[in-house]
């Protein structure tokens, strides 16, 4: 008898907490946290996941004891990027990698030896490689982890914005994480689940404990976020409804002016790493590659193209784009776009078609741009002259020379540049157009919210206010949503809830905005206890919108002039200077061959000439000069490397991590970059080799 008083008293509670809290949220109460395992696997990277199971196998194959000073940290971050390895597992990865590398430069050193041209910089680069690459890997978990803190920043403002509405009209802090982690997105909604998690694995018993755990691990790198959360906590133990709401208020202000003083003392700090960065990675190597082709002269050709391409093809985009993570590491948490878009249909939609024609065009192109190789290859003894500029002039296996090679080899870097752009911009253009169109709903969204709470506090029910706002707001994206929602609850019958998020005709499939669905849950949530407490919520999320955006605006005008600085650097500076250093560069081969002939006709090498003239035509072989045609591909590569580098640096700083938006801008910049590139590299190469015939004729006129 007993029992079944229990079992009675039991319902009745569940069915109370049920009006409360609604269907959804009861019905979902321990999927979110059950579903971790399934969640962490789909939300982490492939490439994520990949190093995850190299770890484990090296560990298995060769285990390496980790530092305990470096353990410690390795398993900080490891927790924070929630990665199933060990410490050692890490270490052994890097060593095994490390050694392979080192093993295939001497391979290559023997092989090379053995066949009689021993590469002695080839072997030591993968040697020295090889070594220097064993701690940066051993540490990859603590970049990981960096990565995470980044994007999971993105989301914080809005975490505690979400907690701080739901916990205003409901004060459980267990539902409200949830609430928070079914609309923040990822990576920071994967951190809540964790939380959740660890109570239901009982490795804590209570919300609470399993939060303060997780709130550790942000003390050093957000102290705004925790404290935010503490007052949060801090609300649940007040009897008195005033002063509850009150803590809840300034949890939102302490994290607002928190990240706002952060972000203000980074912008006054920023300047002068970028300027280190552009003069260091980008302003100083493009001008020092003017004197590669004569140092390749004076050197008897110990300079080779290949050692320029690892320089500034591998070694100075790797060092350009550490500088800048370097830079990204220390930008405030807090503050940034959330990515909404990654689960939108239109952010797979005909990608692998994309794909295929964007390669396609490439290869296409990039196949034009090697015309001059391959017809060497085909036949070496081919070559033809037209307007006086022979087309290959290979000299021997090296080349080729030839002015009309050099104009092809414009094509590989625009092909490059063109098929990254087709499929970045194909990829995101539907993506960001539906981000404009909601950005704008979101620009309008707290008045229309505020009005929406005022006709409901009027004593509307929530049905009709709809109407009400949409005739209010007609010809706004807000008003436009209002009306979807109202015609489908007036000509289709449908209740508020589905009305708006019908898997078929609700509102919000039209503006796929967190901030839009989570306001519109709290609405249909609060509308369940009466008019009064719906209309308070949407008015006090109305205020709270406006308070975030003012302080986003604020943080963009502090970016401002470093943004317009590397926005400038990536479609101007970098593009001009470098197709002016290729033009120059041109010129200078050009001259050297020219002068190479002319010595040649006049019988310097036969020793018709000794002393000063013969000196020089030994030193000026062309032979020994990086020809036009490797040296354009070059500096071609490192401008398309550097756009796709600054463009993410800008746009992280900026707004965070948004993968769409990074990718729409690379293939805007890419393209407007490279045809400038190409444009001022064409000119330049006409111009100057015209000038440098000119000189050169003139010259060798008047030494015969």
């Amino acid at each position: 008898m007993v029992n079944g008083d229990v079992g009675e008293i039991i319902k009745r509670y569940e069915e109370k907490l049920q009006e409360q809290v609604g269907d959804e949220l009861l019905a979902s109460g321990g999927m979110m946290s059950k579903d971790y395992e399934i969640f962490r696997r789909e939300a982490l990277e492939k490439r994520v996941s990949s190093y995850e199971k190299w770890c484990n196998f090296c560990e298995k194959l060769l285990k390496v004891k980790v530092k305990e000073t470096d353990r410690d940290k390795l398993l900080g971050s490891i927790e924070t990027a929630h990665l199933d390895i060990t410490p050692e597992g890490a270490a052994s990865f890097a060593v095994i990698i490390g050694l392979l590398t080192i093993l295939l430069g001497v391979g290559v050193g023997l092989a090379s030896f053995a066949l009689g041209n021993f590469f002695l910089i080839t072997t030591l680069f993968f040697v020295i490689s090889g070594a220097a690459i064993i701690k940066p890997l051993t540490h990859l978990p603590n970049y990981f982890a960096t990565r995470w803190r980044l994007e999971a920043s993105n989301q914080m403002v809005l975490c505690i914005l979400y907690t701080v509405i739901y916990m205003r009209h409901t004060s459980n802090l267990e539902h409200a994480i949830k609430f928070a982690g079914e609309h923040v997105g990822l990576p920071l909604s994967l951190d809540l689940k964790k939380v959740l998690w660890n109570i239901e694995t009982e490795k804590f018993l209570t919300i609470k404990e399993s939060l303060d755990n997780y709130l550790e691990e942000w003390r050093n790198y957000n102290l705004e976020f925790v404290e935010a959360f503490h007052l949060i906590e801090g609300s649940l133990y007040e009897p008195i409804e005033e002063r509850r709401i009150e803590l809840l208020e300034k949890a939102l202000q302490v994290m607002l002016e928190g990240t706002y003083d952060k972000m203000l003392h980074y912008a006054h700090n920023l300047k002068s790493p970028i300027t280190v960065l552009y003069m260091l990675g980008i302003i100083l190597p493009i001008l020092g590659l003017v004197i590669f082709p004569l140092i390749g002269s004076f050197l008897s050709g110990a300079i080779k193209w290949y050692h320029l391409l690892v320089l500034y093809n591998i070694i100075l985009p790797l060092f350009v784009y550490f500088m800048g993570n370097n830079i990204l590491t220390k930008r405030p948490t807090g503050y940034g776009e959330g990515e909404i878009l990654q689960t939108h249909p239109e952010f797979k939609t005909y990608e692998s078609n994309i794909f295929i024609l964007s390669f396609f065009i490439g290869v296409l192109i990039v196949g034009v741009g090697f015309i001059p190789v391959i017809s060497h290859i085909v036949d070496p003894t081919f070559d033809m002259e037209f307007l006086g500029f022979k087309f290959l002039d290979y000299k021997g296996s090296n080349g080729p020379y030839g002015f009309w090679a050099l104009l092809f080899s414009l094509f590989i870097p625009l092909g490059l540049a063109l098929s990254m752009s087709l499929y970045y911009r194909a990829k995101t253009k539907k993506l960001i157009e539906v981000r404009k169109k909601t950005d704008d709903l979101e620009q309008e969204f707290s008045g229309a919210i505020f009005q929406l709470g005022n006709r409901i506090g009027d004593g509307l029910p929530a049905e009709v206010a709809f109407k009400s706002v949409a005739d209010n707001m007609k010809g706004t994206n807000s008003g436009e949503f209002f009306r979807i929602v109202d015609n489908n609850i007036r000509n289709l019958g449908m209740g508020l809830k589905s009305a708006i998020f019908d898997s078929q005709r609700g509102g919000i499939l039209y503006y796929p905005s967190k901030l839009v669905e989570s306001s519109m849950k709290v609405l249909v949530e609060s509308a369940k206890k009466g008019p009064v407490v719906a209309s308070k919520s949407l008015i006090t999320i109305s205020n709270y919108v406006t308070r975030i955006r003012q302080v986003n605006e604020r943080l963009k005008d502090l970016m401002a002039d470093v943004l317009s600085s590397m926005t400038s650097q990536i479609s101007f500076l970098t593009p001009v200077i470098a197709g002016i250093v290729v033009g120059v560069g041109s010129m200078v081969v050009t001259i050297i061959n020219l002068l190479g002939e002319q010595f040649k006709s006049i019988g310097v090498e036969e020793g018709g000439f000794t002393g000063g003239i013969a000196a020089i035509a030994n030193i000026l072989r062309i032979e020994d000069v990086i020809p036009g045609f490797q040296f354009q591909l070059i500096v071609g590569l490192y401008v398309v490397q550097l756009t796709i580098i600054l463009t993410i640096l800008s746009t992280y700083i900026e707004r965070g991590v948004d993968k769409t938006t990074t990718r729409y801008r690379i293939g805007k910049n890419l393209l407007k970059a490279t045809s400038l590139y190409i444009l001022i590299a064409l000119i330049g190469i006409i111009v100057f080799n015209l000038l440098a015939n000119a000189v050169t004729f003139a010259q060798t006129g008047a030494v015969t």
